[in-house]
């Protein structure tokens, strides 16, 4: 798998090093600091945001983190092992929260483990639709050149 995609291996391990960080270092427990917060407090001032509270936007954020992971999985095990990928993620995640009970300033959430694994299923849904739209659009491709080339021409 890495021997045959290394640019494709190196950019999920970089961008499995990005989770890593933002999922298990150490962080304060106050995060009124921080970009989600501050977006929560922005959609606040609007009364057609002020339904998105911190913890919705978290919540998508966290869908949002692993629907790379989820394109990145599939593109490494194959269209065909889909539910690997999918695994993968999950098992990943799951890992994520366990480890979180051991470092003092995170929280593991159940929650965590669904938005986080629903962003891999999209990752993986959206990657096996753009694989099967652009299979259909090689075959058009193909078979249209091939029929025409095939037909007998006029005069022949």
């Amino acid at each position: 798998m890495f021997r045959r995609h290394p640019q494709l291996s190196a950019a999920t391990l970089g961008y499995l090093a990005v989770v890593a960080w933002l999922t298990l270092s150490p962080q304060a427990p106050d995060q009124r600091d921080g970009p989600l917060w501050q977006l929560a407090v922005f959609l606040d001032r609007f009364q057609a945001t002020q339904w998105l509270t911190f913890n919705d936007l978290e919540f998508m954020a966290n869908i949002a983190l692993f629907v790379p992971l989820g394109l990145f999985f599939v593109l490494l095990v194959g269209k065909r092992r889909w539910w690997l990928a999918l695994a993968l993620a999950v098992l990943l995640t799951v890992g994520i929260e366990w480890v979180q009970q051991f470092i003092p300033s995170r929280v593991s959430d159940p929650r965590d483990i669904a938005s986080n694994s629903l962003g891999a299923a999209i990752g993986v849904v959206v990657t096996l639709i753009v694989a099967a739209v652009r299979a259909r659009a090689r075959g058009r491709r193909s078979g249209g050149a091939q029929s025409s080339a095939s037909k007998p021409r006029s005069g022949e």
